[in-house]
């Protein structure tokens, strides 16, 4: 695996540095801690990463914590974020976290993947998200980046990305999981694409069952 992440990093370097992912971004930032990062993969469903980040950082403006967010009103929260996709439900399901968060944890976001998963909207991946770059706890994030390259590159064999998870998670050293996500949601993003993925840049390319068929079939 190490192999591979270094690979995956070398090649995005040597074509054009990727910009961060939007959750590292956050992550990075630390200005409002765990629930920022909660909220922030909430609203990052279907939205490109640079909108996410903007629209997160012009929310915590306004809303400095759980207890403020908690006491918003709908149609307020929706003014901020309704650049983004599905806003009329994401900020209902924002504050109604909020709630939870303050009510509940008073303020402070749950770090383990059960309690997580009760909240509202919160799945498998949006939980690990929030244990990996607001806790830095192993956990193995799984979108449709890491879902996709984790077929391509025949670690798994996998019809969704719950499945995809459980199967990485046995067949990956635990060391590596904090690593997953952010690079290879950066590297489908920028080279292992949906539709003509880079492979003649890939250095990785050799180990890759998604090439080698293309290659025999050529």
């Amino acid at each position: 695996m190490k192999r591979i992440l270094n690979g995956m990093i070398s090649t995005m370097n040597s074509v054009k540095p990727p910009r961060i992912t939007a959750l590292q971004d956050l992550h990075d930032a630390e200005d409002h801690g765990p629930f920022s990062i909660l909220i922030g993969t909430i609203l990052s469903a279907r939205t490109k990463d640079e909108s996410t980040t903007r629209i997160v950082k012009d929310l915590f403006k306004v809303y400095k914590n759980a207890k403020q967010l908690a006491n918003a009103k709908v149609k307020d929260v929706e003014k901020i974020i309704k650049s983004i996709g599905f806003y009329h439900v994401k900020a209902k399901r924002i504050i109604d976290v909020a709630k939870i968060i303050d009510s509940q944890y008073k303020g402070k976001v749950p770090d383990n993947l059960e309690k997580l998963v009760e909240l509202p909207g919160v799945g498998r991946k949006t939980a690990n998200c929030v244990l990996v770059y607001a806790y830095e706890k192993p956990a193995i994030p799984v979108d449709i980046h890491v879902h996709r390259i984790s077929n391509r590159l025949g670690l798994v064999q996998t019809k969704n990305p719950e499945e995809t998870e459980f199967e990485l998670m046995k067949k990956i050293p635990k060391k590596f999981w904090l690593d997953i996500n952010d690079t290879f949601v950066m590297y489908g993003q920028n080279i292992c694409k949906p539709i003509s993925p880079m492979c003649n840049v890939c250095k990785i390319r050799n180990s890759c069952e998604y090439y080698k068929t293309k290659k025999n079939a050529s």
